[in-house]
């Protein structure tokens, strides 16, 4: 099992998933080491007795707390921006997924292979299966192929919802009247949850989100 698993975190399944990883992984060095300097100078300060009549000033000492948290914020910044700048890259030469938010399902197309629109409920507590997920399993999955660039569209037709599959590093609101996008791209077949992270209304808890990724082949044989 992966580290993510240990921690009950889940595996990312796309580049771009890994990558937030590595940032988060990167911001965290920062964070422990200010935690750590900061736990340490104010252990300092609470078993000694720093004072004096005679020193006003510390030119020097000003400027260096000044220059690295400068520095610091530069090491944070710039893989920031890199990141945010590959969550705005969108093949053209992939598929299509469109998704329209209702209270309180999903609806899907994909346009690019003429798959006409379907609804996809979540099923019932006392209807799944040995090995299903609860308030996660749908009735018509999204199919998707894997090793292929993925256009997600999204789009509400009452109220804001939002389109999240923490595996693949997605999470957009669906607003009505607006179409709103991202890139995915699968690297390994399976099937991949989440859920509405928009607050949408009573049932806003019952509207899973599950892609199905599988194979090229398969996929041009829907």
């Amino acid at each position: 099992m992966s580290l993510w698993g240990q921690l009950n975190l889940i595996d990312p399944a796309s580049p771009i998933q890994s990558e937030m990883i590595l940032f988060h992984d990167h911001a965290m060095i920062l964070l422990i080491g200010i935690f750590t300097l900061v736990g340490l100078v104010g252990a300092n300060f609470a078993f000694n007795k720093y004072s004096t009549r005679l020193v006003h000033e510390a030119q020097t000492l000003e400027i260096i707390w000044t220059i690295i948290p400068a520095l610091l914020l530069i090491w944070l910044a710039l893989p920031s921006l890199r990141l945010l700048y590959l969550l705005d890259e969108q093949s053209n030469d992939g598929i299509i997924l469109k998704a329209t938010g209702h209270q309180w399902y999903w609806s899907y197309e994909i346009p690019t292979i003429n798959v006409s629109s379907f609804d996809s409920y979540m099923i019932q507590s006392s209807d799944l299966k040995s090995g299903d997920y609860r308030l996660l399993e749908v009735d018509h999955r999204p199919m998707v192929p894997f090793g292929l660039s993925t256009s997600v569209i999204t789009t509400s037709s009452d109220v804001i919802h939002a389109w999240a599959l923490p595996s693949m590093g997605i999470k957009m609101d669906a607003v009505p009247g607006r179409l709103n996008s991202m890139g995915m791209y699968p690297q390994l077949p399976g099937v991949y949850y989440g859920q509405c992270s928009e607050i949408c209304g009573a049932n806003h808890s019952f509207m899973p989100i599950a892609v199905e990724v599988i194979n090229m082949m398969d996929f041009v044989n829907v």
